[in-house]
């Protein structure tokens, strides 16, 4: 899929250094012009916010709470952005909000974590938008499913939608977690792996919950060559109507973006480029002799389940799975190896051992009643 990049689209964002990250910034919700205002005036002059974001229509967990000021806040934005001269976004949930927005001027829509989980309101989002040149950005889907956030952005490419990037904002898991949503960093990674020329941003406001959290989180993402930074910033983030713990003020952002090391994506040193790829003919031969291991150990397995089938033994041995487990992982730390990737390795390939074993037992019982028949 052929997207437009980010400093291509036409909103005077040309100038930005291609080793600078995007960086996207503004309060939560637009809570009253006053409060809308500064915030956005004070980032501005810190020089290091290319866009200008706020939240007017804010669909939340449970009714009752703060919902958004609505259309009103368009106006507001439209004020920010004549005195900073900084493009505007906004997220929209229907229809009628894209209409809104679009009528005020807004530079770029963004389609929230609990919108892009509905593929009956994106298609209605997508259909809204077809045949207008106005850039769009889709967060992942609250919960982690590469698909559900692939198909999001595919409907608005299909509507003609070229200037398109994706917003990673970390997933809803279940049970007690460091962070407010948990950032799965791999399911971003496979998403560029796929679409290489779709550019991401991260969303470390909404990923941490907590402002403590952010630098962490922001230099992650440079780190894995994210090309841009999405960070609510308030002028009173303590007084907040929404998301306070998240948020921090213009001063702080600054500090936070200071303490940033911005990474090059790639280098045309030649003797760098050597070592490197020495290096990786080193892996490149490991991953091969593992995967050899991998296949003679599978094999393994099926004479294994043979012989139990023969025997009528059940496939899962769970005293001989327990013990396995305790060995590797034992084995694992004691060659230094982090205790959570073993874990879920050894999980895997015994997963993967179970399922060759009840291959073997089913078509084993296929032989046996052709020969009874």
């Amino acid at each position: 899929m052929d997207f437009i990049q980010i400093r291509d689209w036409g909103i005077g964002l040309e100038a930005i250094a291609e080793e600078q990250p995007i960086l996207i910034s503004g309060p939560c919700s637009a809570e009253t012009e006053e409060q809308l205002l500064r915030s956005c005036l004070e980032l501005a002059q810190t020089g290091q916010v290319h866009i200008l974001r706020a939240g007017i229509w804010k669909p939340r967990t449970r009714p009752n709470s703060f919902e958004g000021v609505g259309k009103e806040g368009l106006v507001w934005l439209q004020k920010a952005k004549e005195l900073t001269g900084l493009p505007i976004c906004v997220e929209v949930a229907q229809p009628e909000h894209v209409e809104l927005a679009l009528a005020a001027g807004v530079d770029i829509l963004w389609i929230g974590a609990r919108t892009s989980v509905n593929p009956f309101a994106v298609q209605a989002l997508a259909e809204a938008l077809a045949g207008k040149d106005v850039p769009v950005m889709v967060k992942n889907p609250i919960n982690p499913d590469l698909k559900l956030w692939m198909g999001a952005i595919e409907r608005f490419y299909q509507q003609g939608i070229r200037k398109i990037a994706a917003i990673h904002r970390g997933f809803s898991v279940y049970g007690e977690q460091r962070y407010r949503n948990a950032p799965i960093w791999e399911l971003p990674i496979e998403l560029k792996r796929q679409w290489p020329n779709l550019e991401l941003i991260g969303d470390p406001s909404h990923i941490a919950g907590k402002r403590e959290l952010l630098g962490e989180l922001a230099q992650q993402a440079l780190y894995l060559n994210f090309d841009g930074l999405m960070i609510e910033s308030h002028c009173q983030p303590e007084q907040a109507w929404s998301d306070a713990a998240q948020q921090v003020n213009a001063a702080d952002l600054e500090e936070l973006l200071g303490n940033l090391e911005p990474l090059r994506a790639a280098s045309s040193d030649p003797d760098f480029l050597c070592h490197l790829n020495e290096l990786r003919k080193e892996i490149d031969y490991l991953d091969h002799q593992l995967l050899k291991v991998l296949a003679r150990r599978m094999q393994l397995v099926r004479q294994i389940g043979e012989y139990k089938y023969e025997k009528q033994i059940s496939i899962l041995q769970l005293e001989r799975w327990a013990e396995i487990y305790k060995d590797r992982c034992g084995q694992a730390q004691d060659l230094q190896l982090a205790q959570e990737f073993i874990s879920l390795l050894i999980q895997a390939i015994h997963q993967e051992s179970i399922r060759q074993q009840e291959a073997v037992f089913a078509s084993s019982r296929i032989l046996d009643r052709l020969q009874k028949a």
